[in-house]
């Protein structure tokens, strides 16, 4: 018995020295807080990386697709002998080698939903473009840098003395790029005029602009590449194509 009541003795002064701790509802709160906010910032990247995923790549599967299809329909087209010109699927086709994106197809119009669709679109607003048959203009083309095909993605790449060519149903249009503005704004509408003073030429001539968004990812500017034709070829029964693409 004299044991039992030093041990209960002992233990009231240890309950004394030592009581019994409470949690914090405030470190609670805090806690669950921060987990909150740590699952949010994860959905929130999950979120934004499935957007890049969406804008950079699948958006250029289905531009490319839409493209492919558009482009078949043309030179189908073309294969059932010579026609009035319709521009209703596209006039014809962009080289341009040393962005190494293949053919682009050039359709009409340069708004979002003609551009979306993976091709190259000729200005009829606020500047209307001239054709590459036509003794005299400019050929002026936009097309997206990147997403939704990103045809002009590579337009670093074009240097002076570089060859563009220009396919359609019965010519080849062979173009020497002689000029370049890597930044301009995206309100300067006289790199489209029908003689491009601020390329450095003063006379009418054939001309081609190919412009898009500058800097990669972004809106903010505008890439421009100016080039002069060169000469023409007659399309042959093969299709074979100038010196320059082959």
């Amino acid at each position: 018995m004299e044991h039992d009541a030093v041990a209960a003795t002992q233990h009231a002064q240890d309950t004394e020295a030592h009581p019994p701790q409470r949690r914090s509802r405030g470190g609670s709160r805090i806690a669950v807080l921060v987990s909150v906010f740590g699952e949010l910032l994860i959905t929130t990247g999950l979120v934004l990386g499935l957007f890049v995923v969406y804008s950079l790549w699948w958006t250029n599967v289905l531009a490319d697709r839409d493209a492919a299809a558009k482009g078949n329909e043309v030179r189908d087209r073309w294969a059932g002998g010579p026609g009035e010109l319709d521009t209703k699927d596209g006039i014809g086709f962009l080289h341009v080698p040393a962005m190494s994106n293949g053919e682009v197809l050039v359709t009409k119009g340069t708004d979002a939903k003609e551009l979306n669709h993976g091709v190259a679109g000729y200005y009829t607003k606020p500047v209307k473009a001239a054709m590459p048959w036509e003794k005299k203009g400019n050929f002026a083309l936009a097309a997206h840098r990147d997403g939704h095909g990103a045809k002009f993605h590579n337009i670093d790449k074009i240097e002076k003395g570089d060859a563009v060519v220009v396919e359609t149903r019965e010519t080849w249009y062979v173009y020497k790029v002689y000029g370049t503005l890597p930044q301009t704004s995206k309100y300067n509408v006289d790199v489209l005029d029908a003689t491009p003073k601020e390329s450095g030429r003063k006379k009418p001539g054939r001309y081609l602009t190919l412009t898009t968004c500058t800097p990669v990812y972004t809106s903010k500017y505008r890439y421009i590449v100016w080039a002069e034709l060169e000469r023409t070829e007659k399309v042959d029964a093969d299709r074979t194509p100038p010196e320059e693409l082959r």
